[in-house]
């Protein structure tokens, strides 16, 4: 086989990749977007090239020797993005592990060095492949080296051979410096002649074939004011070509043979696609995965005795138990055994014997006896819905080890135990096996596995409270996770009535009309087409309405929303299909949705998520509840069909107002901040007033939004390229409006400062009921991890403190309506919004009660502010 050597021009493909897709991140908030797309090419390339040899060149720096023939080479450009600059480092990380090659040298551009390698390979009878997305780099087309451009996005690709060159360009290889010389290119700030496009220059060079040559035969070009041009920027042309010219003679320190490619080792590869989130790459990459074997997995000697009657005598003491559910929704799967160890043994106990059994009915019912349990939401909702309703639930092995590290991705008992180094489980995928193979083993094998995690839940619980103690927790978990769990089992269990009669004349009145928009367009249009066929939508937009085309996929003409968003302007039908989209995904994904989630009680019964988010904020499944749309008038209307369970009931809600910003206020003891809320202030009005330099009355509605954007952003380490983008404005004018932010309010900044080199010192940062959350990025070398630590330690004790207020005010509220002697009773928790229920006789203690549980929860140096509303449905009280 002859060699083959692949050059990747990384800057360029990195540049490519982030501003052709999406700005992605993995769970940990890291910007993935332009590794994703680096990744997914390089592994085509692989595929596609089975190169023998290999290298991906970088730019080393923004000076480089042709900065000595022209100082404002490149002048223009700007300061590369953040999120963009965060993701270099990924990406060497990942040539790394990948066996690749990478390269970069001072005062030289990636180009050169391809060049330089390029020329080599050459001599050395090497078939070259060259991949960029800048067309400079065709000047290196011959019959050995093969130039591959990007064109839209990555995987639009040209193959550039002298011939196809000719065919598509009408010029050689070698006249590319020529044309460009000629044409010059803004994006590098190469003047070239102004006035003159590729299609002059081509013309030029078809009839005398260089540089040199036009100028020689300057009189002898047609068209006067083309000549003056040529004539007056002369020189500007002849530098042109010195600075577009490639240096093929770098002092590169790096041989052929440094490039030589055998292959990656898939475990090297794996992890870094695991670390980064791109669980979609991991099937395209082969190889052996070196797991462990079941079988080398040590277990130690556990006896589990299998009962076929529950004696009294059995509950002595702190007892832990194990309700076995194996699918997600526990709200209707079956529990497949009990586990139950005590101070002397552990058993397991077949769930029929153990639900017809009154000793455990009265055990489980007593609040004197203690149970250690894992998952207490999911154990209480399990028993109740056999009709026992446990109590005196004094341990959560769950909710402990989620408050002790929430970073972690896996908190069952065999990860836990794994972690902490038993083996004395497996893993339930090992038991029970996964997704349609799963199924329940023999009695022997189910017993064992359940009484091992049982017996595992016993045995940790003393060692993981220590840490808990340690780490200033144990309230932490005692008082606002336990209490919590068990509140929210209840209220899952309560579930909440949806007027089914309501969704489904919604998804009628919506087809009704998605129907008129559909035939307003057409109308429009002048004939029919499939609006979600953007393959029909293309042509009609930008050829027959002529409208301007933004972009182009490989497919033809891009219709996504930034697209239509830019032309709302430009033609009456780009609003409607914009309105046609967003009604649309109302019926489908929320309408639909919730209509496949209603129980045969008529409620929905969601499920929250108390051990997963890594701020400490509630999440919920089934429906997504955090993600019923409110911003379209039309998503709003879904909720009147939240309706109170019984007649002459009543919908009450009540919402925290601008909770994360009194956090920040209270956490930063900025003083203009905190005398803002102090002063009852519209938050964003005053910020609005600090930064523009106005008074209240000269705030416009433009102004409120741009420090609304600032104020939500800013404290999350928002950069001026993600603020200017949520705003729509330059980066420089995004720059200028965050500085002037922090002048605003210096105590923020020094907060900013502060929280991050203590979490340097520490390793992790706080909230104010201390929960945790580490941060071992916070002093890597890595540019991408270290910033994403840093904006993490900057934004979880605002975010984190948030849950704990409404956290607390929720356990305060169920006890002050218990103690009332109430029926209201809580529903859900959207957000920084508490839904009741109650008696319509209630409604006047409620508005009481209900804002000064919730503003009394904790005390800030800023007043907590809660808003109420009420009425026969969810939408009637917002």
């Amino acid at each position: 086989m002859s060699n083959k050597l692949v050059l990747i021009d990384g800057n360029s493909i990195l540049y490519r990749a982030f501003f052709a897709l999406p700005l992605l991140n993995n769970d940990k908030g890291v910007y993935t977007n332009a590794v994703y797309g680096f990744a997914n090419m390089l592994l085509k390339i692989l595929g596609d090239e089975k190169p023998t040899h290999m290298l991906v060149a970088f730019d080393a720096g923004k000076t480089t020797f042709r900065h000595d023939t022209y100082k404002d080479y490149k002048g223009g450009r700007q300061k590369t993005p953040s999120e963009l600059a965060e993701q270099f480092p990924l990406v060497k990380q990942l040539l790394d592990a990948s066996s690749i090659k990478h390269y970069e040298l001072d005062n030289f551009e990636a180009d050169d060095i391809i060049g330089t390698l390029a020329k080599i390979g050459e001599a050395n009878e090497f078939h070259v492949r060259v991949i960029s997305g800048d067309k400079d780099l065709l000047q290196l087309v011959s019959d050995k080296t093969q130039v591959q451009l990007t064109k839209k996005g990555l995987s639009d690709i040209d193959a550039y051979t002298p011939t196809f060159m000719k065919e598509k360009m009408e010029i050689s290889p070698d006249q590319i410096i020529d044309m460009k010389a000629l044409m010059g290119d803004s994006s590098d700030n190469i003047p070239g002649v102004p006035g003159i496009g590729q299609k002059t220059a081509v013309k030029l060079l078809k009839q005398f074939s260089t540089l040199e040559n036009v100028f020689a035969h300057i009189d002898e070009i047609s068209g006067k004011k083309l000549k003056e041009k040529l004539e007056n920027h002369q020189k500007d042309a002849k530098m042109s070509k010195q600075l577009v010219t490639i240096n093929c003679n770098s002092p590169i320190k790096i041989a052929l043979e440094d490039t030589e490619y055998t292959g990656y080792e898939t475990e090297k590869i794996r992890k870094v696609f695991q670390e980064l989130g791109f669980q979609s790459l991991l099937t395209r990459i082969s190889g052996n995965t070196n797991e462990e074997e079941n079988n080398q997995v040590q277990l130690d000697d556990i006896k589990v005795d299998i009962l076929d009657a529950i004696p009294e005598s059995l509950f002595n003491g702190s007892v832990a138990l194990t309700v076995e559910i194996l699918a997600d929704n526990y709200h209707v799967a079956p529990i497949e055994g009990i586990g139950i160890t005590t101070e002397d043994k552990t058993y397991f106990v077949p769930t029929d014997i153990a639900l017809a059994s009154s000793t455990f009915k009265q055990w489980a019912e007593d609040p004197l006896q203690k149970k250690w349990v894992f998952d207490a939401k999911k154990v209480t909702v399990g028993l109740q819905r056999k009709s026992i309703d446990i109590k005196g639930i004094e341990f959560d092995l769950l909710l402990a080890s989620y408050l002790i590290n929430p970073s972690e991705n896996h908190h069952d008992i065999p990860a836990i135990s794994s972690r902490r180094g038993y083996n004395q489980v497996l893993f339930d995928e090992e038991v029970y096996g996964k997704g349609a193979k799963q199924k329940v083993p023999n009695q022997d094998q189910l017993a064992d596995h359940i009484g091992r995690k049982t017996s595992i839940l016993f045995a940790l619980k003393a060692e993981i409270e220590k840490e808990l103690e340690e780490n200033q927790q144990l309230e932490l978990l005692y008082e606002l996770e336990l209490p919590l769990a068990l509140i929210l089992g209840k209220m899952e269990a309560r579930g909440v009535y949806i007027d089914k009669g309501q969704l489904e004349t919604m998804k009628s009145e919506l087809k009704t009309r998605l129907d008129k928009i559909e035939k307003e367009v057409h109308d429009l249009a002048g004939e029919s087409f499939n609006l979600n066929s953007p393959k029909q939508l293309g042509p009609i937009l930008f050829e027959k309405l002529e409208l301007p085309v933004i972009k182009k996929t490989k497919t033809g003409y891009s219709t996504s929303a930034d697209v239509l968003e830019q032309l709302q302007e430009k033609h009456p039908i780009i609003p409607k299909l914009l309105l046609y989209r967003q009604l649309g995904k109302l019926q489908s994904t929320y309408i639909e949705g919730l209509l496949k989630v209603i129980h045969k009680d008529g409620k929905i019964h969601t499920r929250f998520n108390q051990a997963l988010t890594q701020t400490g904020r509630l999440s919920s499944t089934d429906p997504n509840m955090q993600n019923i749309p409110i911003r379209l008038e039309e998503g709003k209307k879904i909720r009147k069909a939240f309706i109170p369970s019984k007649d002459n009931w009543t919908i009450f809600a009540a919402d925290y107002s601008q909770i994360e910003l009194r956090v920040l206020a209270d956490i930063a003891k900025d003083e203009k901040l905190v005398q803002a809320f102090k002063d009852d202030m519209d938050i964003h009005t005053r910020t609005a007033m600090d930064v523009f330099h106005v008074t209240a009355d000269q705030v416009d509605s433009d102004m409120r939004r741009q420090a609304k954007a600032v104020n939500f952003g800013i404290v999350y380490g928002i950069s001026d390229y993600g603020l200017s983008q949520n705003l729509g404005i330059t980066r420089k004018e995004a720059k200028a409006f965050i500085d002037r932010y922090f002048e605003s309010y210096p105590g923020v900044k020094t907060y900013m400062d502060d929280t991050v080199q203590q979490a340097k010192q520490t390793g992790f940062v706080t909230t104010i009921m201390h929960r945790r959350r580490y941060l071992p990025d916070i002093t890597s070398r890595n540019f991408n991890m270290r910033s994403f630590a840093e904006r993490t330690a900057m934004n979880t004790p605002i975010q984190g403190s948030a849950a704990d207020i409404i956290k607390k005010a929720m356990i305060d509220l169920e006890h002050a309506l218990a103690e009332k002697g109430l029926q209201a009773r809580m529903l859900l928790q959207v957000h920084d919004e508490l839904i009741l229920e109650a008696p319509e006789e209630e409604i006047e203690i409620l508005k009481q009660l209900v804002p000064k549980i919730m503003e009394e929860t904790v005390s800030l140096s800023v007043p907590l502010k809660v808003d109420y509303a009420y009425g026969t449905t969810w939408f009637d009280a917002k």
